[in-house]
This record gives structure tokens, sequence and C-alpha cells, in this order.
């Protein structure tokens, strides 16, 4: 049973921590319901660029002090961006758990934003797009959330464009955080051994001085989706594919059904459905996955694989087959056991990562305003019969339902 334990300051701040007493590694972060979904048409990028720029300095520090602050003691310092959250999360040794807590709340509420910095990091964030369009297998996936939600928030990239990054000042960090910060939608979590009435201490020491500040989230609703299939040439070697739809909001009560018909299809395991009727069986991909990601709203669900131009449409036949059986012939007995065996397995191997749990806190936290326990997920998986992933199945998995993005060779 997931044993974790959440106080809220009078800010509106929530704690939430897990001891774990055999370990001596502390994991710690803020997480904000923040992410690229909320900014504006002209801040494409906005909330990444603040990730890197958290870093590079506060009204205290530099950007050298804030790197070698936990590094010169063996610890990390870390972040990253999604379209709904923003993380600037750590791990150390637990003796030096204050001082992460301390460096973390610095880089979180008290970034300046240097004008020098905001100029190098605009040229460290151009490389990486530079980077990330040179891998095709990367930027199709990203490229595909604009053909299930097009015009939309969240068909934007993270990364923004070169138009938008290059054109970032100071002020456009302050007026963002301005708009979308707010202390009841943010938590503090962390694992380690400490106890939790010396973590609620130390965050009444550092926390209690952030004043209250309560922000409605106003983001966009999802449009209508209607299907596409587009296909670009573009100077690669192999064609790549992703095709899918848009799936369960994460808290609907058919995401854990789905989130299993998933792994079934295309999950990490080696026996899943795709990687043995495409790979394992006529070796025509080296990889092949499918995914579910979850928003507040809505959800989506990508399959993606890379092949040969002239195995395209084999192997996307190959795929629909595959989506055809899971909505016309129930799980058996055993298979549907195994199904569940192996997700179950999966998430207890993901909770012995502590700072993933810790993050997992944080985020549910903020979605669900509870954390599930392993056992009682598990008993959501245990419920689950053959008729309701048909049913599920018939109800995304449908072809007519499907958008298709193919990168094909010119």
């Amino acid at each position: 049973m997931l044993d974790y334990h959440i106080h809220t300051l009078p800010n509106g701040i929530r704690i939430v921590h897990k001891q774990v007493t055999h370990t001596k590694i502390a994991h710690s972060g803020f997480i904000m319901d923040i992410g690229s979904r909320d900014e504006l048409s002209d801040e494409l990028g906005l909330a990444h660029f603040w990730e890197h720029m958290a870093f590079k300095g506060t009204a205290k520090r530099k950007s050298f002090h804030i790197i070698n602050s936990l590094e010169s003691v063996g610890g990390e310092l870390n972040a990253y961006t999604t379209k709904e959250k923003i993380c600037f999360y750590s791990s150390v040794l637990d003796k030096h758990f204050e001082r992460s807590f301390e460096l973390l709340t610095d880089i979180t509420f008290r970034s300046i934003f240097p004008e020098k910095e905001i100029e190098k990091e605009r040229g460290v964030i151009l490389e990486e797009m530079a980077m990330y369009l040179d891998t095709p297998e990367e930027a199709i996936v990203d490229e595909f959330d604009a053909v299930i939600y097009p015009n939309h928030p969240l068909g934007n990239n993270i990364l923004g464009t070169k138009e938008s990054v290059s054109g970032f000042q100071k002020q456009n960090f302050l007026n963002f955080i301005d708009r979308n910060l707010s202390t009841d939608a943010l938590v503090f979590c962390s694992v380690s051994n400490l106890s939790f009435d010396k973590v609620v201490k130390l965050a009444e020491k550092f926390l209690a001085g952030i004043p209250t500040i309560s922000k409605k989230l106003d983001r966009v609703p999802v449009s209508n989706y209607k299907p596409q299939i587009i296909t670009i040439e573009k100077p690669i070697s192999q064609a790549h594919c992703v095709l899918g739809a848009p799936a369960y909001a994460l808290a609907d009560e058919r995401r854990i059904p789905f989130f299993m018909l998933v792994n079934l299809l295309g999950g990490p395991g080696m026996n899943s459905r795709l990687n043995l009727a495409v790979r394992e069986k006529y070796g025509l991909v080296y990889t092949i996955d499918a995914n579910y990601a979850t928003y507040i709203d809505t959800g989506l669900l990508t399959i993606y694989f890379g092949t040969e131009k002239k195995q395209l449409k084999r192997t996307t036949s190959l795929v629909l087959k595959e989506l055809k059986k899971l909505r016309e012939k129930p799980l058996g007995s055993l298979q549907l056991h195994t199904a569940k065996e192996q997700l179950m397995g999966q998430l207890a191997m993901a909770e012995e990562s502590n700072i993933g749990l810790m993050m997992m806190m944080g985020k549910s936290i903020l979605d669900l305003d509870k954390v599930e326990s392993l056992n009682e997920i598990f008993d959501k998986i245990k419920s689950i019969t053959a008729g309701e992933l048909v049913d599920i199945a018939n109800d995304v998995l449908r072809e007519e339902q499907l958008s298709f993005l193919n990168y094909v060779p010119a």
C-alpha cells in the first residue's frame, strides 16, 4: 500500500511525502499545473524556455552557483516540461535534503531571467530544435499532435517555433508566470527516509513566505476531431508512420482498461501483439509501439513504426489487422489473465523507482487530488472483463476514426 502524507500550507501549496526507510537518497521537486497548452499564440515554447531559464539565475544565485550547489555534493538537479506540467526536481544524499529544498524553492519562485542568459539559452534551445528535427522518429510523434488537435494548444510543439523562441524577452517570462502560477495548483513532492514532520518543518521554513496566489485555469477546450491522412516527403532513408486517435481523459473510468489494452497491443514487452505480428513474424520493423497519453480533458492513442518505404502499405495493413482483432475477438480467459499479470508486474516495478514515484505522487495530487495505491490500481485491473475491452476497442480503435501521418523518403 502506498503510505503517503499530505500537508497544505496556509498559502495553498501542498506537500506530499512518502517515507522510504531503506534509502539514503532523497528525491524531491515542485510540480506545477502549468504547461505548453497554457501558452498564448505568441508564447509558443515559453513554458519550456522557462524550464531552462530557472537554472540561469535567481535573486541570490548566478547560474554557476545553481549548477554547482548540488553537483558539488554528488546530487542532481533537473527539470521537464509537458503539455500540462512543469517540474523542477532533485536527487541528493539525505543529509543534503535541506540544501536541495532551499535551492528548488529559489529557482521555482525567485528566477530573475537575466537578459544575457536569455540570449545564451536561446541558442541552446534552437540547437535542441535542430537536433530534434534531425530525428524523424521523434519529430513525427510530436507533429502528430497537430493532426489530432489542429489549431489547438495541445497540438503545438512544446519546444515552440524558431520564430517564437527567437523573440522572447524577460517580460514574456514574467507575464507568463504572473498569468499562470497559482499556489493551490502547485505541489512539493518528496520520497526519502526523512520523517513527514521533518519535511513539513522545512516546508514551513522555506515556503511560508510565498504569498497566496490563486489563479483559475482557463484552458481552451478540445474542439471537434476529424480524422486525417497526411503524407510528407522528407530527405530520409526510411518511412515513418504514426497513426492514432483521441482517447479517454485521465479521470475517465475507462482509462485503466484502455491502458491495459494499449499495453497488450504495443507496450514495452517484446510479447506485445504488434511486435509479434510485425517484427517477429515478418521482420518489417525494428521498433513498433503503442502509447496512451492522458490530459485533463482528453487522451491520445499513438502507434508508431518505421519501415522501408516499399513496406509502408503492408506494415500499416498488419497494424490495422491487429486493431480489428481487438474489436472483434474477445480475449480468452488465459489471455486476459496474462495481460493483467503483465501490467500489474510492470506497474509494481515502476514503483520501485523512487524518483518516478515522487513525480507520480505530485502529478496525481494535482490531477486527481489523491494518490491511488498499487492495491487500488490492481483491484481495478483485476475487475476488467474481456467484454469491456471489446467495447473500448470498438469505441477508440475503429479504422474510420484513425488519423495517419507518414514521413516518406523524397
